[in-house]
C-alpha cells in the first residue's frame, strides 16, 4: 500500500461544453497524472441549471468518482431519488427534510475518501450553520477515514476562508465552489488543510462564468431577471490535485489545473 494519494477536484461542470470537456479529456488525465480519486461539481451540468440522470450517469461514466453540488440541485426533480444513495451529494446543510445527504464515504482500491458537501450563506439561502454541520459530518467521516474533502459551495470569499482555517487539520482539503472564477489562492494552512477558495469552471471559458455574454450584460443594463445562457466556444477542465498522504490525512502538495 502506498503512502500518498492523488485527488482531483474539478470546478463546476456547465452545460454541454462542460460535459464535453470531460468527454474528451477526463480519463486521459486521469491515466497521465496517476489521479486516485475524482471529485466534481456538477449542479450545473444540465443546460446551467441542475443535473439530469443522463448527466449524472454520462458524469460517472467519464471517470468521477463522487459529484458535490449546490444551489441548484434542485432544478431537476428527477435526480431527487438518486440523493439518497447514489454518488451525488446536496449540501447538507439544508434542513433534514430535503432528500439528500451531504457526506459519501466511499472506497475505491485500498482506501476510503469522505467528502463533504456545504453550501454558504453569505448572499444565498438563510439555511443551517455551515460550520456546525461540518463539525459533525467530519467526526462521523473520521470513525472510517483521514481522507477529507469538502466542497464549499458559498458565494463569499471571507466565508469559505473561514470555513477552511476552521476545519484546518481535520480535514484533507477544503475546495470552493458556484463562482465559476478560478482563484489564485491555493495553499496549504499550518495544520496541513488544502485550501482554495475557488476551482473554476469546467465548461467554456473567456464568457461570463461560462455563460452568454450578451445576457449577462443585458441583465446588468436592465436589472431585469433575464436568465442566463450557457455560451458556446472552447471548454476546459479547471480544478486542483491534492496529493495527500494517507495515514495523516494531511495535504503534501495542491496544484492548480486549467487544460
Amino acid at each position: 500500500m502506498k503512502d500518498n494519494v492523488k485527488i482531483a477536484l474539478l470546478g463546476d461542470i456547465s452545460g454541454s461544453g462542460g460535459m464535453g470537456a470531460l468527454f474528451l479529456g477526463l480519463s486521459r488525465f486521469i491515466k497521465e497524472e496517476k489521479i486516485d480519486f475524482v471529485i466534481a461539481n456538477g449542479e450545473n451540468a444540465s443546460s446551467g441549471f441542475g443535473i439530469t440522470l443522463d448527466d449524472y450517469q454520462k458524469i460517472k461514466e467519464y471517470g468521477v468518482d463522487v459529484i458535490t453540488s449546490g444551489n441548484h440541485i434542485w432544478q431537476k426533480d428527477e435526480i431527487f431519488p438518486l440523493l439518497d444513495s447514489a454518488d451525488i451529494l446536496r449540501p447538507a446543510n439544508y434542513p433534514d427534510p430535503c432528500p439528500g445527504r451531504g457526506l459519501i464515504i466511499k472506497q475505491k482500491g485500498l482506501y476510503k475518501y469522505a467528502v463533504i458537501n456545504l453550501q454558504g450563506r453569505v448572499n444565498m439561502f438563510s439555511i443551517d450553520d455551515p460550520f456546525k454541520k461540518a463539525l459533525t459530518l467530519v467526526k462521523e467521516a473520521k470513525k472510517e477515514t483521514k481522507l477529507i474533502f469538502v466542497d464549499f459551495h458559498a458565494e463569499s470569499s471571507e466565508e469559505k476562508e473561514a470555513l477552511a482555517f476552521y476545519l484546518d487539520g481535520m480535514v484533507t482539503s477544503v475546495v470552493g465552489t458556484h463562482t465559476h472564477i478560478q482563484t489564485m489562492d491555493e495553499k496549504i494552512l499550518e495544520n496541513g488543510t488544502s485550501y482554495i477558495t475557488d476551482l473554476g469552471l469546467t465548461g467554456v471559458q473567456n464568457l461570463v462564468i461560462g455563460s452568454s455574454v450578451e445576457k449577462a450584460i443585458e441583465r446588468q443594463l436592465t436589472q431585469l431577471p433575464i436568465k442566463s445562457e450557457v455560451g458556446e466556444g472552447e471548454a476546459k477542465m479547471q480544478g486542483v490535485i491534492v496529493t495527500a498522504d494517507y495515514v495523516s490525512g494531511k495535504t503534501i502538495e495542491i496544484r492548480r489545473f486549467t487544460l
